[in-house]
């Protein structure tokens, strides 16, 4: 586990299956965070018992479609902790599947709100700061079908893709001073996937825990040169 002992680490969609792995790694880690969600009682549930600890703000009820409300959220954490070394963008949806003549215009706009607009309003309230400190990380998710589409997976496919262009096009923009990069899970292993597809084959779905593991790897100092990269956590199998 690397040692994140003094790094501040805003965690966007800290409330979801794989936002609260990460979380947990962090703290395992000791990584002071800034929980960032649109779900209060998610947030609170999770991690309620870290709001005694000065180490660990909630910026609850954050919508980060929004632009002002992204910026709250970076400058409360910044008003509380003086810096921020890393953001984790996680926030996200999948869209569903759904036949492309038959997809609403809705589920489009919805796929790219939530993943496209959401990464770049995220990454854009915090390069400032870490530009003026001339250092940062930055580390999005991407989709298996953000490499290569899928049917019926047109808008979450396209969206993804976007993502992961983002992610490249930042690196190159922001380096050598702030590392951007992309990591890729497979199916993630969750109560919500398996009771959304309980026949399925699940041997070879990926661990939140697992992908938590290779993103503290990424915010570590061994990964000090490590920028652009889009790196797949797909299992063995």
């Amino acid at each position: 586990m690397p040692d994140l002992t003094g790094r501040v680490v805003m965690v966007t969609g800290a409330a979801g299956h794989l936002g609260q792995a990460v979380t947990r790694a962090l703290v395992t880690g000791h990584a002071s965070t800034v929980l960032v969600d649109r779900d209060v009682a998610g947030l609170r549930h999770a991690f309620g018992v870290l709001q005694a600890n000065g180490r660990h703000l909630l910026a609850e009820a954050t919508d980060l479609t929004v632009p002002a409300e992204a910026q709250a959220a970076v400058d409360r954490a910044l008003a509380h902790f003086g810096h921020i070394d890393a953001l984790v963008h996680l926030a996200g949806a999948f869209s569903g599947k759904h036949p492309f003549v038959t997809t609403p215009l809705e589920a489009w706009r919805h796929a790219w709100d939530a993943n496209v607009v959401t990464a770049v309003v995220a990454c854009r309230a915090v390069t400032p700061t870490m530009q003026a400190r001339g250092h940062g990380r930055i580390l999005t998710v991407g989709a298996r079908c953000g490499l290569a589409g899928g049917a019926e997976l047109a808008p979450f496919a396209a969206a993804k893709a976007a993502v992961m262009r983002l992610t490249e096009s930042l690196a190159e923009e922001l380096k050598p001073a702030i590392a951007v990069n992309c990591v890729i899970p497979g199916t993630l292993d969750t109560p919500t996937a398996r009771a959304e597809r309980p026949d399925a084959d699940h041997g070879g779905w990926i661990a939140p825990e697992a992908v938590a593991d290779v993103i503290l790897f990424l915010l570590s100092d061994e990964a000090r040169a490590v920028t652009g990269a889009m790196i797949p956590v797909l299992g063995a199998r």
